[in-house]
Formats: C-alpha cells, structure tokens, sequence
C-alpha cells in the first residue's frame, strides 16, 4: 500500500469510531490508520467477519478473544443489540460514526432504486447517528448516488435535512432550486474522491459524505477542509505489482507454461515477467498506468473476474489477462494463472495491492469470496486521508501533523447563481448513461461504478 509516509497519529485523548457494514475492513484500516479506535465493527457477510476477526486483535481495545467473537450483524438490529449496549455509550461521546452503505440501490450498474431499494441502509445509519450523536459522520458509496445530479437530488437533500435538524452543519438546500445548483451546493459535505488521487493505482471513484457536529465546527459558517490529492507522484500498476508480480513468477523464470524446463524457444516465466513489465510501464504514458475500477459483484453471478468486457481490455492494456482469477501462489496452475496470451491474471492479493490493502492484510474464504471482498472494499488510503481531515477538524492542536503530505481544499463551494449550469444532465441522458454502462469504456476508465 502506498501509504502517506507518517506514522499512526496518536492522541492524548483517543478518537474513537463505530464502524457499519464495514466489509472487510477497507475503510476501517484507513481510519485505524488516521487515529480512530474502533469500539465496534458491524457487517453481515459472514466471509467478511471472518476477514475483520483475522485482522483486528492488535488493534486498540481488541484482543484475540475480542475479534474471535465478531458474528454477522444485520446494521438494522445493530441498536437492540447486545453489543450496542455493551458499549455503554451516551449522546455525544462518540468521535465517529463511518461506514459505507450497500451500492446497489445507487449504482450505475443497477435499477437505481435509491430509497425504494430495500437494500437501503441510508435509514439505519441516521437511526444510528440520531441515537448516538457522534461528533462527525462519514459515509462512503458509489458515485451514482452523486451523477447524474437529477437523479438521487433530492433523496440527498433530504438526507442532509434530516442531519441538519441533528445539528450537523450542512448547507441550506432550496427545493426551488436547480439539480445543479443543489449539487455545487452540497458539495461543501458530499463529493467524488477518486482513489488515484490518494496513491492508489486505480481509478474507482467514490462518493463521500462528511458532516461534522455544529458544536465542533467553530460555528455553523465554518467549510470542511476536504483533502484533493497526496502530494508526491501517483502510484501505478507496474509500480505497485512489480514485486509481487516477480514473487510469483521466480520460480517458473527458466520454466514453460507446464512447469517443466523451458525447451529452445518455449516461453518462460522470465519472459512472462518482462512482457507484463513492459505492458504496464507503457500504459504510464497512455492513461496513468493505473486500474480500471475493480468490480467485486455479487453473490447471485459466477467466479469472480476483473469486470465488463470494456474493462477486461483496459487490463489487456495493462498486461493482465482479466478473464478471472488467479490462484493463489501455493497453488499456482502456471498454465492457467500465468501464462496467458493477454498476460498473467492476478492473485486476490494482488486485487487487494490495487485497491489500496497493506500486504498482510489476510482476507478469508475461498478465492471467489476473498476477491469479492476486495472489489466491493473502500480503498484504504483514500478512507485514510478524509479520516485525518475528520481528525484535524475534531484534534484542532494536531492539523499540522495529520494533513502533511495532503494537498488540502478548505475554501469549500461557495452557494451562488446557478453559474453551473452546464453542469445538468437531462434525466433522458441519464437513462441513457444507465442503459449503456455495461459496454461504456468511458465509464469504466472516465468514472468507474
């Protein structure tokens, strides 16, 4: 993982955090990473608890028994639970409630259902914070919840009123207003951070909300100061693998695709290497050399995969064969997993270095389940930088050391005339977006799901 080179902030008075549908573990490794001791972490998917108990007993206020005892949990029965009550919290004390809700009620991929999805955790997690007020609020989605504006509007009008009325700062939202304007608007607390742009080799863009409590915001006026980017030059494929992609190819350097050695003019695990290096460090030139958006789909499909066919050729462009999976190292298939026309496919662990995990990470499961947990995970790094800006904001006296490295917006977006509106998209261009999104290589290497 590329990380933002500073050690764990610590604090002479713990952050803490409760973290909902918490995967496995993506957006708590950054906030671990950013300062925030975790009091809870609540997920259903079983394979995902297990991947959370696998990784978390050294963690502040875990131990081995601790994590060993993490089971599913549903985030609706997370209030009459008995671990909430465990917990012993009152309003107020909280420092955070995180979490990334489910995607597809608001994915470009799918029906778009927004509220009417009744995989709609946005109730629940307001249920949550309404019950504990936490002193700020991060909540992490797909971009479709954001573009086209028309869309979901109004649904995150709606839900910025109902923070507004718990004391959250957000801005003053106008029904007379333009889908565009209402957008600019919002995005003082709810915006687009793309993975690239915090040292991760992929595009993946997300949405973020961000609402911090009036009383720890110096006055209903003040603007989050959002981060923009790591500073430094931006993390790349070839980069990023180069190493693990070399481990895995070692020991076939003199060999052929069959594992026996390589006769005159067989090609070799050596050459293998080489060709994807080559591939990979050439994309640098065309796009960045960085990811399309890894697709961690679901569990009504097939083995996993790198995505649409538009995406399986922006890996081919990368040297990566994308047509699955590969398997893991102790059970190398060589011809299978690495010597492919387009190119060696990629471990679960390797998925896991381009969506941002450190390396000993350990997700847990068979290979379908472990990749699945990787694609549909919050990036780290990019959880890491909005954590340490949450954690400026609520550790005033540590701004300094917690955002070195970041370049910083903090002027926010001023409400004003509608002077973006060729911002709009019609709702006709937005059905249009939707129809398409499965063949739209724009999308896939533009935005991202």
């Amino acid at each position: 993982m590329r990380a933002s080179g500073r050690k764990r902030p610590q604090f002479a008075s713990p952050l803490t955090s409760i973290e909902i549908c918490a995967g496995a573990g993506g957006q708590a490794v950054g906030l671990h990473n950013a300062g925030f001791d975790h009091r809870a972490l609540v997920e259903w998917d079983a394979h995902a608890v297990r991947t959370l108990s696998a990784n978390v007993s050294g963690w502040p206020g875990w131990d081995a028994e601790r994590a060993g005892g993490l089971e599913p949990m549903d985030v609706k029965d997370f209030l009459d639970s008995d671990e909430f009550a465990a917990l012993g919290l009152k309003k107020g004390e909280l420092d955070l409630l995180a979490g990334g809700v489910p995607c597809p009620p608001f994915s470009l991929a799918g029906k778009q259902l927004g509220k009417d999805d009744e995989r709609d955790l946005f109730p629940a997690a307001l249920d949550i914070i309404k019950a504990l007020r936490p002193k700020a609020v991060m909540i992490e989605n797909v971009r479709g919840i954001l573009e086209p504006p028309e869309v979901f509007i109004e649904y995150r009008a709606d839900i910025l009123r109902d923070l507004g009325k718990l004391g959250y700062v957000v801005p003053r939202i106008e029904r007379s207003w333009t889908p565009a304007r209402k957008d600019r608007v919002m995005r003082n607390v709810w915006r687009r951070l793309d993975a690239k742009e915090f040292g991760v080799p992929q595009l993946r863009p997300r949405a973020i909300l961000v609402a911090i409590h009036k009383d720890y915001m110096g006055g209903s006026e003040s603007v989050f100061p959002w981060p923009v980017r790591l500073g430094g030059k931006g993390a790349t494929v070839a980069g990023e693998l180069a190493v693990s992609m070399e481990e895995r190819l070692r020991p076939f350097w003199d060999k052929n695709q069959w594992g026996r050695p390589a006769a005159p003019g067989q090609r070799t695990g050596r050459q293998v290497f080489t060709d994807w290096l080559h591939a990979a460090n050439r994309a640098v030139g065309v796009n960045g050399g960085v990811a399309p958006t890894l697709v961690g789909g679901s569990r009504k499909h097939g083995g996993a995969d790198l995505g649409p066919t538009r995406a399986k050729k922006a890996w081919e462009s990368l040297g990566v064969n994308a047509m699955g999976v590969a398997n893991d190292p102790e059970e190398c298939d060589p011809e299978r997993d690495l010597f492919r026309d387009a190119g060696p496919m990629l471990t679960v662990e390797q998925a896991a270095i381009i969506q941002g995990f450190p390396r000993d990470w350990k997700f847990q499961g068979g290979k379908t389940a472990r990749y699945r947990q990787v694609g549909n995970a919050f990036p780290p790094p990019v959880a890491e930088a909005v954590g340490r800006a949450i954690a400026a904001v609520l550790r005033p006296e540590h701004r300094e050391e917690l955002l070195a490295g970041y370049v910083m917006d903090s002027g926010g977006v001023i409400s004003g005339p509608d002077s973006d509106e060729q911002l709009e998209i019609p709702v006709s261009e937005a059905n249009s977006v939707q129809a398409s999104r499965d063949d739209s290589i724009g999308d896939l290497l533009g935005a991202g799901v």
